[in-house]
């Protein structure tokens, strides 16, 4: 058999494995188990977030020397992922003054409008609130959303509604590439922040993105 040949027969197999696995499981996004740490993962997770021309992208050799920790380091980084793309969505938002009216801390006098754009916002926030956003985590990591649950399928479905196997397969590719450049994209704003020692809002105001100060032009 040739080359391409073997090639086009593992593609074959690995598509058959995908579908038959995506179709014997319950429904997409189905709600958790309780229990031990749970996992509906397929053949499919190491298909996914596969980007040419690295392929799959292992250059310590874990697959081969630490398989069976795949699943959670798989898991770790669909919910950093996420987490990165809502605070990329955040940081846009707050960076254009879009805030809630009225106020965050009335005790401390603090409305949300007061709240510094970028990084430094954060230390607006009385220790109460920074203590009630972690209670919060908290309850979602252990209740709502288990790290147990290592498919990241947390029972509330894709807009309620359930997708066909080969969709769902791309959507969670996208999901996957999407939460990477998230990642990168809030930690490198977070780094452009601390070196200009501008918020996006004021970079974008200047007229320049730059990674120096104003101080250089």
């Amino acid at each position: 058999i040739s080359l391409s040949q073997n090639k086009s027969i593992i593609k074959t197999k690995m598509k058959t494995a995908v579908l038959a696995s995506l179709v014997a499981s319950a429904a997409a996004f189905a709600p958790s188990q309780s229990g031990k740490a749970t996992t509906s993962l397929a053949v499919s997770e190491l298909e996914l977030g596969v980007t040419e021309p690295l392929g799959v992208y292992d250059p310590l050799g874990w697959l081969e020397t630490q398989p069976e920790s795949f699943e959670r380091r798989r898991a770790v980084e669909r919910k950093h992922g996420r987490i990165a793309m809502a605070a990329v969505v955040g940081n846009i938002v707050h960076n254009n003054h879009i805030v809630f009216d009225g106020y965050l801390s009335p005790s401390s006098d603090l409305k949300f409008s007061d709240v510094p754009t970028g990084v430094d916002g954060i230390r607006a926030i009385p220790a109460s609130g920074l203590f009630q956003i972690l209670l919060f985590f908290g309850l979602v990591e252990l209740a709502w959303m288990p790290a147990s649950k290592y498919d990241g399928d947390y029972g509330v479905g894709y807009f309620g509604t359930n997708l066909d196997p080969e969709v769902k397969i791309r959507k969670l590719n996208v999901e996957l590439n999407n939460g990477r450049a998230a990642m990168l994209g809030i930690f490198g704003n977070m780094v452009g922040e601390c070196v200009t020692g501008q918020t996006m809002y004021e970079q974008y105001a200047a007229g320049h993105i730059s990674p120096f100060r104003d101080s250089v032009y």
